[in-house]
């Protein structure tokens, strides 16, 4: 049973890589890739995707073969190329729907997250404004989530999300200024209170980077007790902790690491020993982070560039 097992999922993982996009289909796009390199020179293997996964890629892949002038079924391509960890050919295909649909935001919004996964920071920053521009003076919309949470209910929109990624990208360059006044965006952009706790968090960490703490401090007034989240649960304890009603050490986290959510506690509690100015512990928890393989997470990203700018020798 075990072998038959390996051997489906191993003639899934061949059939995936096989049916990538290819030059014939969408263009001069780049072979599969199977390494992933960070910013610092560490090499992950890509790991081959699940069953479902893989099922959703070749469905969303189809549905843009038979009507590619349809923009959904375009961004929806893109994005399952990008759950494969295939940011590349995920760029590639958002760049071909940027040649057919100039003026949509939401492909310069997803392309711009996807430039991110590959730290070319610039082009994100080039492509996220491009989108904040686009949505002036639009009505702001619910974006469909491509991995459900639990209740199956969307918490971000098409403002949020262009807002919220433009916000860490400027981060992610050390332009606090504007990283703050994308994070007020997308903290305005609705009232849903998962938006609010992902948005106070990184207003909040912005300021004390700057050395602001009372405006830090000022920053966390919509944060309350009893409201609840939906799947920003992270962002929710790390804003409880900045208001002092848990302890840091409720948030330290031990062993390898690996999921998005953890990872974002992980460096925000790093990021909280920085700047009350234990660097030494800051340093090794950041450092803690950047052994996982958690490459694509953007509290990873985040620990990589404080990394290269603040402890790298």
């Amino acid at each position: 049973m075990k072998r038959t097992l390996s051997c489906l999922l191993l003639f899934s993982a061949l059939s995936w890589a096989c049916n990538q996009p290819t030059t014939e289909s969408m263009g001069d796009f780049p072979a599969t890739d199977s390494v992933f390199v960070t910013a610092l020179g560490k090499e992950y293997s890509i790991p081959a995707p699940s069953e479902k996964a893989l099922s959703q890629f070749q469905e969303a892949k189809a549905a843009y073969e038979s009507n590619p002038e349809d923009l959904e079924a375009l961004i929806w391509y893109g994005r399952r190329t990008a759950y494969l960890g295939q940011y590349q050919q995920a760029i590639a295909i958002f760049s071909k729907g940027i040649e057919k649909f100039p003026s949509e935001p939401k492909l310069y919004r997803h392309r711009g997250h996807r430039y991110i996964s590959v730290r070319q920071f610039d082009k994100a920053i080039a492509d996220l404004e491009k989108a904040a521009e686009l949505i002036q003076g639009t009505p702001n919309e619910i974006e469909p989530d491509g991995m459900p949470n639990a209740l199956n209910i969307p918490v971000s929109s098409l403002h949020g999300n262009i807002y919220y990624h433009l916000g860490l990208a400027y981060y992610l360059v050390g332009d606090y200024e504007k990283a703050y006044q994308a994070y007020l965006k997308c903290r305005d952009s609705g009232s849903h209170y998962d938006n609010i706790v992902s948005s106070t968090h990184w207003l909040y960490m912005i300021q004390q980077r700057m050395g602001n703490p009372s405006k830090a401090d000022s920053l966390l007034a919509p944060i309350h007790g009893d409201s609840t989240v939906i799947e920003n649960q992270s962002y929710a304890d790390l804003c409880r902790l900045y208001k002092g009603w848990i302890p840091v050490d409720s948030l330290i986290q031990q062993g390898p690491g690996g999921n998005p959510s953890n990872d974002a506690v992980r460096y925000g509690v790093a990021n909280w020993y920085l700047y009350h100015g234990d660097t030494a512990l800051a340093k090794n928890l950041m450092e803690g982070l950047l052994e996982t393989n958690s490459f694509a997470s953007f509290g990873y990203v985040a620990a990589e560039q404080d990394w290269i700018r603040l402890f790298r020798d």
